[in-house]
């Protein structure tokens, strides 16, 4: 009777944690209501610009005399005078079109993934500037003079708000070529050049930044270079509803940290770190700043004020600052990795980079359990199979727990004619009832809580392996048999939460009746709680 209790009980614990993760989403702010038009091609792509307000730009980080420079003004309406020129730049994996208004990276299609599996010419966009869903990449330079802070500082250092000049509207990756330059150019006419480059490379979903500085004045040059990503705060479009992701921000200090867009005013990060990176995170996806190695960069974080209202957030960093005298020229680089959580290449990319397929508690069960799944797919190229897999082995692994657990059930059958008799004798007797029954599993050496303690060691490792199923972007689209074309979204006829249920009811009939009549009902109606939960869930 008592391993049918905790047994029960663990099992509302489990129905809890789905309902809470549910409360999780129904939690988060409200997304606007909006009629959103359908985006435009590449080549038409949204030339209205982000808000232009100072509280868009990183403060420049420089200290005279033990005070802080306060922010500077930028010329804002430069770039909102007159349509910039838009790039649109394609490799084999991106199709990214770059405004000259900053320099910023409007949008971005990742060409090897569909937005809708059934949909075949519509890559899955995940960088876009309509106000409503904005999520773009804005980077410049900040110079570090304090002298004249109420002057328009913009004339010695192109932000995001400056005007670029493109030598080309188009740029494609020749197939025989592994690596491509997209420059533009900004001169303030006093004799100081800036290059910004954007590096893309074959097979790849990294985009190097490179500012050039050239300096043909006559007066040192000093400066930083700056990388923001800015975002909306709705979940994203397609979103399921019933699952629990996070979308939000993230960096790495020696440890993986998430920040909630609604953590923002209150979590305003300022910090220097060395080989770390920031990122903004949603389900499958990423968009992420790499910087250079060894060298420290301040990280920060700020919401602002989007076109229609709602607010917008930016996690970024500044570089150390970079001197160039008079007649000479300097380079300053970062990397941006934007695109799907693959964690194999994640891991290449950078330290710490894969945690961001984030697997909650039991990461360090998770992690494990990917890297097997991930080899038996190798084996056998198919993830719907490679589960059925894993968690065949899992099972042969927790083999002599299972057989332990089963055993202990099967002699609590046994005796439940017995226990049910001494239930009965000492119904009025609660302490005499407990005496009784301990004496009778001394005698015939039942352990009560035999058949529930193998599975208690189990469920970290299903609740893990649930993570990974959840969050690894490996299983979305990818097909099974039949009709499931897609492990990552439901099984459209039920068939698959229909047979898990029919499964679950047959193991409860294994178990011994619970006497107590409420009990023995939850017991019988659990199967189908869970087939209803689960009806909902990705067929992986």
């Amino acid at each position: 009777m008592g391993n049918i209790r905790i047994i029960l009980y663990l099992s509302l614990v489990f129905v809890g944690f789905l309902l809470w993760e549910r409360w999780m989403v129904w939690n988060q702010p409200p997304p606007a209501d909006l009629q959103i038009e359908q985006p435009p091609p590449p080549d038409l792509a949204d030339e209205s610009q982000p808000r232009q307000t100072r509280d868009d730009m990183p403060d420049p980080g420089h200290e005279q005399d033990g005070r802080q420079a306060p922010a500077v003004k930028q010329r804002a309406a430069e770039s909102q005078a007159q349509p910039a020129q838009l790039i649109s730049v394609e490799t084999d994996f991106l199709r990214v079109v770059i405004s000259a208004a900053g320099g910023d990276i409007r949008q971005l299609d990742l060409l090897q993934i569909l937005e809708d599996i059934d949909v075949a010419d519509k890559p899955f966009r995940l960088l876009d500037n309509k106000p409503a869903r904005r999520y773009i990449v804005q980077s410049g330079l900040l110079h570090d003079r304090l002298s004249g802070l109420d002057a328009e500082l913009d004339s010695l250092a192109p932000s995001h708000h400056s005007i670029y000049s493109g030598a080309k509207d188009f740029y494609r990756l020749p197939d025989n070529e592994n690596f491509m330059r997209v420059p533009l150019l900004w001169n303030n006419g006093q004799g100081i050049e800036v290059e910004k480059t954007f590096i893309f490379q074959r097979g790849s979903y990294q985009i190097g930044i490179e500012h050039r500085i050239r300096n043909r004045s006559d007066a040192v040059w000093t400066g930083r270079q700056y990388t923001q990503l800015r975002r909306h705060g709705e979940p994203p479009k397609g979103e399921s509803q019933l699952l629990y992701t996070f979308t939000g921000a993230a960096f790495y200090d020696d440890k993986y940290e998430k920040i909630a867009f609604v953590d923002f005013p209150e979590s305003r990060l300022a910090r220097g770190i060395s080989n770390g990176w920031a990122a903004m995170l949603q389900h499958y996806f990423l968009a992420a700043i790499i910087p250079q190695r060894e060298a420290v960069y301040d990280y920060y974080t700020r919401d602002v004020s989007g076109d229609l209202g709602a607010p917008e957030y930016i996690i970024g960093m500044r570089s150390p600052p970079v001197r160039v005298v008079a007649g000479d020229e300097a380079v300053m680089k970062i990397n941006t990795f934007i695109g799907p959580k693959l964690q194999n290449e994640l891991q290449q990319t950078a330290k710490g980079l894969e945690l961001t397929a984030d697997y909650g508690l039991f990461t360090f069960i998770s992690q494990p359990l990917f890297w097997l799944l991930d080899k038996i797919n190798n084996v056998i190229g198919n993830w719907g199979w490679s589960i059925i897999a894993l968690t065949v082995l899992i099972k042969l692994i927790f083999y002599k727990l299972s057989e332990t657990s089963y055993r202990s059930m099967a002699r609590m059958r046994k005796f439940q004619p017995q226990i049910m008799s001494l239930r009965n004798r000492y119904q009025g007797d609660r302490q005499r009832q407990s005496q009784e029954m301990m004496a009778l599993y001394r005698k015939e050496k039942i352990n009560p809580l035999g058949g529930c303690l193998p599975i208690l060691v189990q469920i970290p490792v299903f609740i893990a392996l649930y993570w990974v199923l959840l969050e690894s972007v490996e299983l979305r689209q990818s097909p099974f048999v039949l009709w499931i074309d897609d492990l990552s979204v439901r099984d459209p006829y039920f068939v698959l939460p229909l047979l898990m249920g029919i499964t679950m009811f047959m193991q409860t009939r294994l178990n011994p009746t619970p006497p107590d009549p409420i009990q023995a009902k939850i017991m019988t109606y659990l199967p189908v709680i869970f087939t209803f939960f689960f009806a909902f869930f990705p067929a992986g």
